[in-house]
């Protein structure tokens, strides 16, 4: 290991997040995994031969994590000796995988791509560019749970990063926003690996997509909330309707916006300037993973497209393109984000970088 990176565990090591959170992590300045914990199939392999025949990512495995043990995720009291914090990728079903993180948590902090806690009181839900200030809660996390070094933070679900932070940019420069009706094209990546089959998927729109809508219109509340008394209080003065479907499209959650202000509304010129302009604390800060912009405005009228922008930002930017007016709102957009990368993996580890940039790693 090099000398002063951060030890970093991984929890569900084999998985898709799992293996593309070892990509992106391989020569990163700050962080060196030391420690894999998948099921307990794979417990006791090198990870080599846990993931032989199903290695999705492009590229070969890292090299310095080929050769690691494969540990059981429930043989927690050996992940503190290993490393420092632990990215939690598992799946498990919710209730017990809400146990899980928070047993390891009794050791270590715990950054989670799971849904298990998105919605608990005192756990912050993430975006690093629209409310890094939800960190403050940590310390009130730790005393309501006797947490030493420990606690848990999340990331929110992939198919509200693509229009979140342009819509937070505007809130931020003074446009409060009433409502929003929202349709997601989520790429099939976005169910996991085997996720549907070719023939449900090819030549064909699937209009459902199990509890998506209902995080999507809860979990924007949570991160424009506010802290109080120890716990987060959703937004109250903004309204979500939205559909969600799943598309023939490999990677890349498109969302089509219409919203509609609260008071004053500003002019589609303003609102690119705002987009062009902004900058979040993890832009501020220089952190490994920003992307510079964080939102990329494209102006040709078919754009943003996921073959051809959703690795903007080595993929952590978000496109947008097509603002207009609205006939029934105010404004019309769409916006793009990887679903795999900024929605999962990429996003747990900007949240990661800003723990350390903010003294909590």
């Amino acid at each position: 290991m090099k000398k002063n990176k951060i030890r970093v565990g991984l929890l569900g090591a084999t998985g898709m997040v799992g293996q593309n959170f070892l990509r992106l992590l391989e020569n990163h300045p700050w962080f060196e995994v030391t420690y894999l914990a998948a099921s307990p199939q794979s417990a006791g392999k090198i990870y080599r031969d846990a993931v032989y025949g199903r290695w999705l990512m492009e590229g070969e495995i890292p090299e310095r994590v080929a050769n690691l043990t494969v540990n059981s995720i429930h043989k927690i009291e050996a992940v503190a000796e290993a490393c420092d914090f632990v990215f939690s990728a598992f799946n498990l079903e919710k209730e017990a995988g809400r146990k899980l993180e928070a047993q390891y948590a009794d050791y270590l902090p715990v950054i989670s791509n799971n849904s298990a806690h998105r919605l608990t009181e005192d756990v912050p839900l993430v975006i690093p560019e629209v409310n890094p200030h939800h960190l403050e809660i940590i310390p009130a996390q730790q005393r309501n749970r006797c947490w030493d070094k420990g606690f848990i933070i999340t990331k929110p679900n992939c198919s509200l990063q693509s229009y979140l932070p342009p819509v937070s940019a505007l809130i931020a420069a003074g446009y409060p926003v009433e409502g929003m009706v929202i349709t997601t094209l989520q790429a099939v990546s976005g169910a996991g690996y085997p996720g549907p089959s070719a023939l449900a998927m090819i030549d064909n729109i699937i209009p459902f997509i199990q509890g998506e809508e209902e995080k999507s219109e809860r979990e924007p509340l949570k991160i424009m909330g506010s802290i109080q008394d120890g716990k987060f209080i959703d937004l109250d003065t903004m309204t979500l309707s939205v559909h969600c479907t799943r598309v023939p499209v490999s990677h890349g959650h498109m969302a089509t916006v219409s919203l509609k202000f609260m008071d004053k509304k500003p002019t589609l010129a303003e609102i690119q300037n705002i987009w062009q302009s902004f900058e979040g604390v993890p832009q501020t800060l220089n952190l490994p993973s920003a992307p510079h912009p964080p939102i990329e405005l494209r102006h040709e009228i078919d754009r943003p497209q996921p073959a051809k922008d959703r690795d903007a930002g080595n993929g952590m930017a978000i496109s947008v393109g097509r603002l207009r007016e609205c006939p029934l709102l105010d404004i019309r957009f769409v916006a793009l984000s990887h679903n795999t990368i900024r929605g999962a993996a990429g996003g747990a580890i900007l949240s990661a970088e800003l723990l350390k940039a903010k003294g909590y790693l």
